[in-house]
Order: C-alpha cells, then structure tokens, then sequence
C-alpha cells in the first residue's frame, strides 16, 4: 500500500488550500485515516483523523484547527482529504498523511505517505 499526498503550497495568511491523501496497491480495507504536521524544531502533531464510517465517518481535530480545518474521505477512491481555510502562518509545516490498513482480522498496519510543504505567508 503506498499513500501520496498533494495539494500543498504557498498561500497568504487568511486562504485555502486542499490536501489529498491517494491510497494505491492491494488495497484491502482503509480503516482510520490521518493528517499529521510537523513544523521546523517541533515534534509531529496530529492534526485530523477521521474513522471509516458508513456516514462519513467520525472526525477529531487538534484544538489549533477546530473550526478551520476540516477532514474528509471517499472510500470508493481510497482518498483522504484536508480542507484548509483561514490559514494562519502558524499553520505553516509538512503535512502527511497516514491511513490504517486492514487485511482480514489481523491487526491493521499504519501507512504513512510523504509529506507536502504547506507554508502560510503573513
């Protein structure tokens, strides 16, 4: 299972920007699903997860996004996804992305994909 994650950039404080999370190979069943940041001299920090849910899914977010970030997926297409509004330049970091992978009953193995560069200017 490989994860690729996009939608990453530079944008002014105030703007958005959209994240993608695309899972690919024998792909069996996506459980839980994950953006992760991590800023220069700061350790990685989750920022969203979201459940794999027949509604959608439940959703959690770090204290810092609540109510500008919000975390979304598509089963059909094995894709997470991070819209992110009103960026402030303290968003600024490599975001990735990891999902669990269930295969039968054994206990599901976390996938991380690369990170992308989102950087907020002021």
């Amino acid at each position: 299972v490989q994860l690729q994650a996009s939608g990453g950039g530079l944008v002014q404080a105030g703007g958005s920007l959209r994240l993608s999370c695309v899972a690919s190979g024998s792909i069996v069943r996506l459980n839980a699903m994950g953006w992760y940041r991590q800023a220069p001299g700061k350790q990685r920090e989750l920022v969203a997860a979201i459940t794999r849910g027949t509604r959608g899914g439940i959703t959690n977010y770090a204290d810092s996004v609540k109510g500008r970030f919000t975390i979304s997926r598509d089963n059909a297409k094995n894709t997470g996804y991070l819209q992110m509004n009103s960026l402030k330049p303290e968003d600024t970091a490599v975001y990735y992305c990891n999902a669990d992978h269930a295969v039968g009953t054994g206990r599901p193995v976390t996938y991380w994909g690369q990170g992308t560069q989102v950087t907020v200017s002021s």
